[in-house]
């Protein structure tokens, strides 16, 4: 089966140092001994990728400079996708605070390095996901048709974070005011397990991912709801290198799914967000032929005042 992973972060060196360091992370490594793998280079990554099948791998940047001193990672993403095309996808990190500052680095992202969408993190932000900062970057989403990743969950030790900030009912919101955006929200919008569960139901343009939240307090539900209500709402992602994409794999392969709905969160779901979907080739009646070539040479002797238009 093929596998699309929307939450991977490449081990190497420098992303481990960058994550394990970083004044929003550093509390929560220090208590999970981050990092608990070895780093590798690009090459031992993608062949690790390829050996899971693992077609696509999402890459989100950060961008939440404004608010804490970290410098936004974009460069990174970029060179990832730069370097390997054909195995990862970027995700743009967005600043509200930086105004068209940051909607012209997501449009330049998009158009000239070729980024396949955009990422906010409104609780590192510390304003509402529905805030008015966020929507010109809502706009610019729609108006480039790319998707855009909301980092929900918890937020465990994260200074001044508030988790109420990236709760699924104000992303419910969101959903309606911009209804051709499609949103995935991380971390199955935990602790709201059934208010996720509903908004993912009720909007058609929200899905989630359970990274590292599968076998959490009351995951049960997220389970019964993928086997009855949404199971074209729901992507994997395995939250690497935090999780061990190999673990997470493990982890889903214990799920109670039947093979169908395994396929759309494993690939299908995801594929179908990214537009990477293959579309049959439209089959001609060979009858047809004739008329086809005849209708267009008529077209082209009308453009040259050949024929009358």
């Amino acid at each position: 089966m093929k596998i699309i992973d929307f939450r991977f972060r490449p081990n190497t060196a420098d992303t481990l140092a960058g994550i394990g360091n970083s004044p929003m992370f550093k509390d929560l490594c220090a208590t999970i001994d981050f990092p608990t793998m070895k780093p590798q280079t690009m090459d031992e990554i993608v062949a690790d990728l390829d050996q899971y099948n693992i077609v696509k791998a999402v890459v989100t940047g950060r961008d939440c400079e404004t608010t804490y001193p970290a410098k936004s990672n974009n460069g990174s993403v970029i060179d990832f996708v730069k370097k390997y095309p054909n195995k990862f996808i970027g995700f743009c990190g967005v600043d509200p605070h930086k105004g068209m500052k940051g909607i012209n680095e997501l449009k330049l992202s998009v158009a000239e390095q070729g980024l396949k969408g955009a990422a906010i993190d409104p609780y590192l932000a510390q304003i509402y996901v529905n805030d008015a900062r966020y929507y010109p970057a809502y706009s610019k989403c729609c108006e480039l048709n790319i998707p855009i990743i909301i980092t929900a969950g918890p937020a465990t030790l994260v200074p001044r974070a508030i988790i109420d900030h990236v709760a699924p009912k104000y992303i419910d919101i969101v959903a309606r005011d911009f209804p051709e955006l499609k949103i995935i929200v991380s971390h199955g919008g935990y602790p709201w397990v059934n208010e996720m569960i509903t908004v993912a139901q009720r909007n058609k343009n929200v899905y989630f991912e359970l990274s590292e939240y599968e076998a959490y307090p009351l995951s049960e539900a997220y389970v019964h709801a993928i086997n009855t209500i949404i199971s074209d709402k729901v992507i994997y992602a395995s939250a690497h290198p935090f999780v061990d994409f190999k673990t997470a794999l493990g982890v889903y392969e214990k799920m109670p799914f039947n093979n169908e709905v395994r396929e759309k969160i494993m690939y299908k779901n995801a594929a179908t967000i990214l537009n990477l979907i293959d579309t049959p080739d439209k089959k001609i009646d060979p009858g047809q032929y004739e008329k086809i070539i005849i209708e267009n040479v008529i077209r082209e002797l009308a453009k040259r005042g050949m024929v009358p238009a």
